[in-house]
């Protein structure tokens, strides 16, 4: 019987052993797959999928920054890198299907403009275009030398179009009551719950958005094949054509499959050469030193929110826009010594008032520590976007990027007669004065709707004054261009609220500028807060130390994985480096 229980305790040991080396060189091997970086070709062709969903900045925790998924910054920056690599040759495009936004096409033209300029070739091809995301999917790769597409597929560009969803139909037949009031007329966003169709002032304000961000395009488009405007005009807005068609109008320059494509690309790079993914290339080592001027880059995506959980899900493929957070890595930058001036990336609808009045604040003790501050506008700046944007010594916006909106909104459903149509009815109990119960489901009272509306005012005149006081406007002329109104990029700047037009290696540029850094130096890039490596990631989702997660590749290893023994080797000088890059603009990347 002892030997039964012998075996059988030596059986489990064995079994437990097995799940825990198992795991841990199966960690290995997908650390290796998302770390390892093979020889380089003499001749790269990278390569570039517009179809694959980016974010905006790259991931600063869960799987993805586990996975080394760079964000659309990350791309431009790669690109002004890859200027400069003598291996790399040119760069293969596949066209999306359905569109990346105009801001996106924008500031992606101008990168490939920029790396045809230094003497490397473009080839895009699609395999069609339907159109869902306005001129974007063709806007983007139009600044390519040669256009290939698929036979057999449509080429189909619509205009820019706003479709909003009204519910107060739905909300008068199940007995609910939006209480959401809005300053001003052009704060859109009640409009959804408090009417049944556009209101004159909202059908305004995005006729005139729609109209700027189709004509951005239609010029672009124009300029990089050839036409005038109005004959691209009427082209694009006649309707889908075939592929045979797109060709015969001088839309696209070739028919073919991808590998068509893909093969002429890799022919005109000359012998040998081979197809790098952009997303996991690494351009040449620049000679960037920290003496020579530090700019660092704070980013924010998404919604604007209190606190500090902004990234904390597993599954989250954008870095948040958490007060917390972004606050305290614009203070922690102003606080190195080595760091010269700041760029901050917003790409956000907006979000909490008290939230963005804690970066706002962040910014403006970043300024009076004598850093100045540049911001970078993406696809969308807009209300609370807007506001922690407005303090910078320099806004920096592209044509089609969607800003303004300084507005603000606020109030309640009231449930009390939905419930009641099912039989639910309520009774109160208050104690601590009249506006003790105003958050629960009956309508506010008069006395509570009016407190209500003069803390919103409060708001509005606070978001008023600090784009006054940064934008050097009056009170009168801020809430002449406000009232909630959304405006393009293009026409902020007409109206004050942008300082000029370019993308986030315009900022870098401005940054540099502003910080005196001279013209012939390269500025290192330092990122706040710091990007996780892919063991430290691993890290925060499992819980387990970065030194165990080491300790699990050694062990496979020691097994005799000869790709983790190269991935060893590989930290060991990744640790030297002290988690250094290599990116645009040729800076070396120091992470915070």
């Amino acid at each position: 019987m002892r030997t039964f229980f012998l075996s059988m305790a030596g059986t489990f040991v064995a079994m437990i052993l097995f799940v825990v080396l198992g795991f841990f060189m199966l960690f290995a091997l997908i650390a290796t797959a998302a770390s390892a970086k093979p020889p380089k070709p003499e001749n790269v062709v990278l390569s570039l999928d517009l179809n694959a969903g980016l974010p905006d900045q790259a991931p600063l925790g869960g799987f993805a920054a586990f996975s080394g998924i760079p964000g659309f910054t990350d791309i431009l920056l790669k690109l002004k890198g890859a200027e400069t690599d003598d291996s790399v040759k040119g760069i293969y495009l596949r066209g999306s299907f359905t569109g990346i936004g105009t801001s996106r096409a924008e500031e992606l033209r101008a990168s490939l403009k920029s790396f045809r300029d230094s003497g490397k070739f473009v080839i895009a091809h699609t395999q069609g275009m339907i159109g869902l995301g306005g001129p974007s999917a063709y806007h983007s790769i139009t600044a390519a030398e040669e256009i290939w597409m698929q036979p057999g597929s449509d080429f189909m560009i619509n205009g820019v179009t706003f479709e909003t969803e009204f519910l107060k139909g739905l909300f008068d037949k199940i007995g609910l009551t939006p209480q959401i009031y809005a300053l001003y007329e052009y704060k859109n966003a009640p409009n959804s719950y408090n009417e049944t169709a556009f209101t004159e002032p909202h059908r305004e304000a995005l006729e005139g958005l729609a109209n700027s961000l189709w004509n951005t395009a239609l010029t672009d488009i124009a300029a990089d094949r050839g036409m005038q405007v109005p004959a691209l005009k009427a082209l694009l807005e006649s309707g889908p054509k075939p592929a045979e068609a797109a060709l015969e109008a001088k839309l696209v320059d070739k028919l073919g499959w991808p590998e068509d494509a893909e093969e002429a690309a890799l022919a005109k790079a000359g012998e040998g050469s081979e197809l790098v993914d952009l997303l996991y290339y690494a351009p040449p080592a620049s000679k960037a030193k920290a003496k020579d001027g530090i700019i660092a880059i704070v980013g924010g995506e998404g919604a604007v929110v209190t606190g500090g959980s902004g990234t904390d899900s597993p599954f989250s493929d954008t870095p948040g826009f958490a007060s917390d957070v972004i606050a305290r890595a614009i203070l922690d930058a102003a606080e190195d010594e080595d760091v010269k001036a700041i760029v901050f990336r917003v790409d956000s609808p907006g979000g909490s008032p008290t939230a963005s009045d804690q970066i706002w604040r962040a910014v403006e003790r970043a300024k009076e520590a004598g850093k100045p501050v540049v911001v970078s506008m993406g696809s969308l700046a807009a209300s609370g976007g807007y506001y922690v944007s407005t303090g910078a010594d320099s806004i920096i916006a592209n044509r089609g990027t969607i800003t303004g909106s300084i507005g603000i909104f606020g109030g309640k459903f009231a449930l009390d007669g939905t419930f009641n149509k099912i039989g639910v009815t309520f009774d109160t109990v208050t104690v601590g004065g009249d506006f003790a119960n105003a958050y629960g489901v009956a309508p506010f009272n008069q006395a509570q709707e009016a407190e209500i509306r003069a803390m919103l005012k409060r708001g509005y005149d606070r978001f008023l004054g600090l784009v006054g006081e940064g934008r050097d406007m009056t009170y009168d002329e801020v809430h002449a261009v406000a009232r909630g109104r959304v405006w393009s990029g293009e026409e902020a700047k007409k109206i004050g609220l942008v300082d000029e037009l370019g993308g986030f290696l315009t900022a870098i540029d401005k940054a540099k500028e502003l910080a005196g850094i001279e013209a012939d130096k390269t500025p290192m890039l330092v990122f706040y807060p710091h990007r996780k490596t892919g063991f430290e990631a691993f890290e925060s989702l499992f819980g387990v130390s970065a030194e165990t997660a080491r300790a699990a590749a050694v062990l496979s290893a020691l097994a005799g994985d000869e790709r983790t023994q190269a991935l060893i080797e590989e930290l060991a000088v990744a640790d030297a480096m002290n988690s250094g890059q290599t990116m645009a603009m040729g800076p070396r990347i120091r992470e915070r």
